[in-house]
């Protein structure tokens, strides 16, 4: 997974996996999902995300099984 915060468009960009996007689909006017050919999520795209998704801040933490 990779994240990148563009601080000059306010624009979050969540890449789950590398993959080919087959289709982009709106969720809303701001937020916007690849899929790949077998309809699984490749990358997120927020707009106005220090508003709507509180970007820059961010944690990470891996849950042990």
């Amino acid at each position: 997974m990779k994240i990148k915060y563009f601080a000059d468009t306010d624009t979050l960009y969540i890449e789950f996996k590398p993959a080919t996007v087959a289709e982009t689909r709106d969720l809303d006017e701001n937020t916007v999902l690849d899929v790949d050919a077998d309809g699984n999520i490749c990358a997120m795209t927020i707009e106005h995300a220090s508003v709507r998704a509180g970007a820059p801040e961010m944690s990470y933490e891996r849950v042990p099984t």
